[in-house]
Order: C-alpha cells, then sequence, then structure tokens
C-alpha cells in the first residue's frame, strides 16, 4: 500500500506542468525586451522622423535591454494609453511598462504591479489660455477640465477640487495626443496633468505658446517610473538596479564617452560598476559587465536626461527636482556594494 502510494505521489508530481519562466528568461529565449511606452509624448517617448523611438522613457527600456541581452537596440516598443500599458503588464504581454507612469499605492496593492525605481519627479498642475483671466485653481469652479482617462493626474484633479469646493467638469481623453486636441478645439477651459507634460503640451501643441499660462500651483506628487508585474522579485531587481546605476554613472561621471577608459580606474566601485571586479551581476543573474553595457550604449542619467528633455532637446527643461541630491535635486542612487 505505501509503496502504491508512493508511486502515485510521483506520478502526480511528473504529470505537473514545469516551472513558469522568469520574465529574465522570457526576454533571453525571445531575444527582445517588449517595453510598454507612450504613443507619443516629447521627451518621453515619441518616434522620430526615421520611426526610432526617443526619449527618457524610451531610453530606461533601452538601458533594460543593454543590461538583460547585451545590446540596447534589442528593444520592441508598443505605445499604447495608461489603462491598456497596465493591463498589457498585468497580463503578461509585455515585460515593462516606462511610460510616465506614477508610482502609486494603488498601482501596487491593487493592480498587483511593482515599482522599479523613479526616473523622473514630477508635480501635476493646469495649464489655461491667458485670454481666460484664470491665475488661481479656485477660478476653475463651472469650468471644463481635460484629463487622461484611467491616469493618476484624473483623481488628483478631482481630489483638488473637492478640497478646493469647486465643481469641475472632467473631459477625458484617451491619451496625452487627445488631450492635445481637446484643449486646441477648445472643448475644456483647462488642461491638468503632469506639468512636464503641460510644458511639453504648450511648447508644441499650441500655435503661441505665450497665450497660454502654467499655473503656480502644484497639486499632487508624481514620482515617475518604470513599472513591472508582482510576482517576480528578481526581474523587479534588475530593473531596480538598472535605473539605479544611470543614476550612479552620473555620480561617477561614467558614460557614453568614457565608460571603456574608466575601467582602468583604481576606485573599487567604479571598477565594480565596469565589471573590472566581479561582485554585481551574479545577484541579478547578469554577466558582471551589465552596467558598462548600460553606461556605454545609453549612457548615464544625466546624458539621458538632457538629450531628451534638457538643454540638448527642443524643450529645454531644467534640471529641477531631478538633478542629482549634491546638485539640488531629488536624485539619490542607492549605495552598489
Amino acid at each position: 500500500m505505501r509503496q502504491t502510494l508512493i508511486l502515485g505521489l510521483l506520478a502526480a508530481l511528473t504529470a505537473l506542468p514545469a516551472t513558469a519562466q522568469t520574465t529574465l528568461e522570457q526576454v533571453r529565449a525571445r531575444g527582445e525586451l517588449l517595453c510598454a511606452t507612450n504613443a507619443g509624448l516629447p521627451g518621453f517617448a515619441q518616434a522620430d522622423a526615421q520611426g526610432i523611438v526617443r526619449g527618457l522613457d524610451a531610453d530606461t527600456c533601452r538601458a533594460i535591454a543593454a543590461a538583460a541581452l547585451g545590446d540596447a537596440n534589442k528593444v520592441r516598443f508598443i505605445g499604447l494609453t495608461t489603462p491598456q500599458a497596465l493591463a498589457a503588464l498585468r497580463e503578461g504581454s509585455v515585460d515593462v511598462a516606462s511610460r510616465n507612469l506614477t508610482q502609486t499605492m494603488g498601482r501596487d496593492t491593487d493592480l498587483g504591479l511593482a515599482p522599479a525605481g523613479t526616473n523622473f519627479n514630477d508635480g501635476q498642475g493646469f495649464l489655461v489660455p491667458v485670454a481666460s483671466g484664470i491665475t488661481d485653481p479656485k477660478a476653475l469652479d463651472g469650468k471644463r477640465v481635460c484629463v487622461v482617462a484611467g491616469s493618476s493626474n484624473a483623481q488628483a484633479q478631482s481630489d483638488v477640487a473637492r478640497r478646493l469646493g469647486i465643481r469641475t467638469t472632467p473631459v477625458e481623453a484617451p491619451a496625452f495626443t487627445g488631450l492635445r486636441d481637446d484643449y486646441a478645439a477648445g472643448r475644456c477651459d483647462a488642461v491638468s496633468a503632469d506639468m512636464s507634460g503641460l510644458i511639453v503640451l504648450r511648447q508644441t501643441g499650441t500655435a503661441d505658446p505665450a497665450a497660454h499660462r502654467l499655473l503656480p500651483d502644484i497639486i499632487s506628487r508624481e514620482p515617475l517610473g518604470p513599472l513591472v508585474r508582482d510576482g517576480d522579485p528578481h526581474w523587479r531587481s534588475l530593473v531596480f538596479w538598472v535605473v539605479n546605476v544611470m543614476l550612479e554613472g552620473e555620480a561617477q561621471d561614467i558614460g557614453t564617452t568614457n565608460a571603456a577608459a574608466r575601467r582602468a580606474d583604481p576606485s573599487p566601485l567604479v571598477r565594480r560598476i565596469l565589471g573590472v571586479e566581479p561582485g554585481l551581476g551574479a545577484p541579478l543573474g547578469l554577466p558582471d559587465n551589465w552596467a558598462f553595457q548600460v553606461l556605454s550604449q545609453v549612457g548615464h542619467y544625466g546624458e539621458v536626461f538632457e538629450r531628451s528633455l534638457g538643454q540638448g532637446s527642443a524643450l529645454k527643461l531644467d534640471r529641477g527636482l531631478n538633478a542629482l541630491w549634491n546638485r539640488g535635486g531629488l536624485m539619490y542612487p542607492i549605495p552598489m556594494r
């Protein structure tokens, strides 16, 4: 009887499906990273005239591909709205969502997603026509406000209206491009979105930027960064440390122009980061030179910011909160040891 029971248990175990692949194993088997991005937000993810997706979020995905696959170009960008991106990530249709997504408690606890580092510190505000005379959010009482449907901005705008005791009518668009079109067509009296997006909208989505005013009030904190699925802590760690090493690269002045030369640096930290000395690869299931691939192929955070959003871009945004901690900002790389 005992032998029969043991044989039965062995047969049942043999019939169980093989252990599901980890995300890293799936990415390697596929040979490319599937990255959900914004379908068209200048500075974050937008195709250029040659069809190449450029921007901070796009380069974050390139950095992940450089670490996981050794090649920053092995990325397939999938432009999705916020609800679509979150759904695709939960369903396993994409490996990571990097599309100016706010990291919130609800997305962590309710949606089964995990934040994997902050690549842009933002805050929500309002854009209005100068001719409207609106200079304060309280003056939006009875007005129509454009927001992106399903975004954290929609809830924050509703919350501030309740706090101020005013009533606004939301005009929801499925994506940023719809938000821009609705505002341009006069279907709303104001736009509420992340300040970075409002600056982009004023500069690139209006005929006369000077005719539109950014209200000085910041109504929320919006830490933006890549999200991954719950259930694969190894992949979450990999993405998190890729974001972090881009910040550490800036702090240590290691980027595309000098990463190879810095491998001869006597600093133990620099040598570990660049894979000259072992230690930073094995815990992530990666070669020791993964960070070298990120920094040499994509660049450190400062490089990516400047060409995407800063003085090397059409937007020319100041670093502000996104400067390193020792230069007046909030970007503080966690020690890699």
